[in-house]
């Protein structure tokens, strides 16, 4: 070392001093960094910076910085950036490298961003203009025709430039200084950065007229809770809510999933010159899945969770259940589609239970929705009723409107599928799918009197009503019916404590109060049983353990050419046949006649459990298999007789998604 520095100082005799202090950085700089290197990251690092684009971060992405450097202009768009988005613009009209339209797209999306997030309210208005403008591009750069071929999907930038026309779509149509995700269909001239548009509808396939459409929504602004699945399918479109005002005499809304897609007619050339426009479609969620451009099948993307949970947002909602239990009038009652009536698609009707309402089917609903068969060939129903009634009123009423309602729809019995109705019922609402398929004939009025039907002294008026709920034929629309945790034989719950402190705060229909106090005077000649008290019966007086009629309705099987399943829930992890859910005991819920039988580890609502909504689609697929020949089920068919399954760990609910197109393939 001393030897070293000796030499040094004899060299720095000689040598001048600029020199030396060069030679020094030089054998300084041997241990450190290279300016060019290949450092060792996590592979969670490195994807994140390789898949760096707009969309997720203020920056943009690798392949739109080569396009920068290539032409020197990253510096520019730090300071400039609408001017160099001019620049690129110009150059793209004699660049026909189809990276420059990607590079556009994703940098006016950039910008659109950057001002959206800004503190400058005067620039707040160009914000719309830009995200426009990145759809623009980006339909350019998938669709458009040219030089090079049109990208494949397994270029990074394909699925960047999807994502960037369907957010940018719905943005560029956003009101100024809107915070709500209100999508705002203006036609006419949109005086864009780079140049105006025409901005006007195209052919759109919507099932309800533009009158009764309140507004639009992106569901992009939206975040789903409460619900296992959010359903959406990749394809090209934003994603919308369409909040509809319900037609019937409510101030309830009504939302459903709608695609805008936006069709571009010319090119960027026509773009500079002021000749281009653009139209924009809108699309069902429920009806249509692709769209044709320039002779390619492009999918579009659907939400069809967010208007869904956008609904059930609405707290009155929740509280339909209770109003329709103790209110003496239906607040809301009858038939309303999850979807409008679609022709060829089998009804699967949802009937819930005492004290409830259809917002305990969402979670079901909505994975039965991402099934690729049951979406195509199913379509799904909720049915609304008086949950205190007693259990044969609330069927007969069931029965009427079932029946009107396919009248309604289909009222020359054109609709093949329209007659393969299932029902699927929980709790109370199992009772009444059960009383839709069968034909009692006389054992239900034998088990409450054994007196003769055509003896007794009633008013024309009386005997009509007493046939309607007790002498009845069968629908003969309706092909299956599931049960799940039905009290066929009573519910334990339904103590005679219960329903007398419960009938207390009950209000029945006053129609069916003055009919049966009308009935007060008929009670020796009909020799009632002990159990049937004098107080006008409820629903739980229906479902009580010791009800007579209840207990004869179990043992009528349902009619040739229904087929009726069974889910029975149990708690704990006992012995399932000792066991109950907390409101039904397994010995209650258990009935003859029935093609299948599932036991599952459950509480009372079981209908929103995986196992219970996994043995549903299985028993929808079968339905449909053999209403559709060309389908097939997932499984073998249900073995003849009734065969009991433990389901011990069910599965979690799975969105299947399939889709048959081309577009972005190679």
């Amino acid at each position: 070392m001393i030897s070293a520095l000796g030499r040094l100082r004899t060299i720095a005799g000689n040598v001048a001093w600029p020199f030396l202090l060069v030679i020094l950085v030089m054998l300084s700089s041997g241990g450190c960094a290279t300016p060019i290197s290949a450092q060792r990251v996590s592979s969670q690092q490195n994807f994140r910076e390789t898949t760096t684009s707009a969309l997720g971060r203020s920056d943009y992405s690798s392949e739109t910085r080569q396009v920068l450097v290539r032409f020197d202009l990253e510096r520019q768009f730090a300071r400039a950036p609408a001017a160099t988005l001019k620049d690129l613009h110009d150059r793209a009209q004699t660049d026909d490298r189809r990276d420059v339209l990607f590079a556009l797209a994703e940098l006016n999306y950039l910008q659109g961003e950057r001002i959206a997030r800004g503190v400058r309210p005067w620039e707040a208005a160009s914000a719309r203009d830009f995200y426009l403008s990145a759809a623009i591009y980006a339909h350019l750069y998938l669709i458009s025709t040219g030089r090079e071929q049109q990208p494949s999907a397994f270029d990074p930038r394909f699925r960047v430039a999807c994502e960037l026309y369907n957010r940018g779509l719905a943005l560029g149509f956003a009101p100024v200084h809107d915070t709500n995700g209100v999508v705002l269909l203006e036609n006419g001239l949109r005086a864009l950065p780079t140049g105006s548009v025409t901005v006007a509808p195209g052919p759109s396939d919507l099932p309800w007229p533009p009158a009764q459409i309140d507004r639009f929504l992106s569901a992009d602004r939206f975040r789903v809770r409460g619900l296992t699945v959010r359903n959406r399918d990749p394809g090209l479109g934003a994603p919308l809510i369409a909040v509809t005002q319900n037609t019937r005499e409510t101030d309830t809304l009504s939302s459903f999933p709608v695609t805008l897609f936006l069709r571009v007619n010319g090119d960027i050339r026509q773009w500079s010159q002021g000749q281009l426009s653009v139209s924009y479609e809108l699309y069902s969620g429920f009806d249509r899945s692709t769209v044709e451009v320039d002779g390619r099948t492009i999918p579009l993307e659907t939400d069809t969770t967010a208007p869904l949970a956008y609904e059930l947002s609405d707290q009155r909602v929740w509280r339909l259940g209770r109003m329709n239990f103790f209110s003496p009038t239906e607040q809301v009652h009858g038939i309303y589609p999850v979807q409008p009536y679609q022709p060829g698609r089998i009804p699967v009707v949802f009937v819930h239970g005492t004290l409830s309402s259809p917002v305990r089917w969402a979670e079901m609903w909505n994975t039965l929705r991402a099934d690729p068969v049951l979406s195509q060939r199913c379509q799904f129903w909720n049915y609304l009723y008086n949950t205190g009634s007693p259990v044969t009123l609330s069927a007969a009423n069931f029965r009427d409107t079932l029946t009107a309602t396919v009248r309604e729809f289909d009222p020359e019995g054109r609709d093949p599928a329209l007659r393969e109705m299932v029902i699927i019922g929980h709790s109370q609402g199992g009772l009444l799918a059960r009383l839709a398929v069968i034909e009692p004939e006389d054992r239900l009025w034998r088990a409450i009197t054994d007196r003769s039907f055509d003896d007794m002294a009633l008013t024309d008026e009386q005997r009509t009503r007493i046939a309607r709920n007790l002498f009845f034929k069968p629908l003969p629309f309706v092909r299956r019916v599931i049960f799940i945790a039905t009290p066929h034989r009573g519910s334990y719950r339904a103590s005679t404590f219960v329903r007398r402190w419960s009938a207390r705060f009950m209000r029945l229909p006053a129609d069916f109060v003055e009919f049966a106090q009308g009935l007060q005077d008929k009670r020796e000649d009909l020799n009632l049983p002990s159990g049937l008290g004098s107080r006008i019966p409820t629903s739980l007086d229906s479902m009580s353990t010791d009800s007579p009629l209840l207990l004869a309705l179990a043992e009528i099987p349902p009619v040739p050419g229904v087929k009726a399943h069974s889910i029975i829930a149990v708690r704990g992890q006992g012995d399932p046949a000792s066991g109950s859910d907390g409101v039904v005991k397994v010995q209650s819920a258990r009935v003859e006649h029935v093609e299948s039988e599932l036991i599952i580890r459950s509480g009372h609502s079981a209908q929103g459990t995986p196992a219970a909504i996994e043995e549903v689609r299985r028993i929808l697929r079968e339905q449909v298999a053999q209403f559709f020949s060309s389908e097939s089920t997932n499984r073998p068919p249900a073995l003849s007789g009734a065969p009991t399954t433990v389901h011990e760990e069910p599965p979690s609910p799975k969105s299947e998604v399939h889709r048959d197109h081309e577009f972005g393939s190679r």
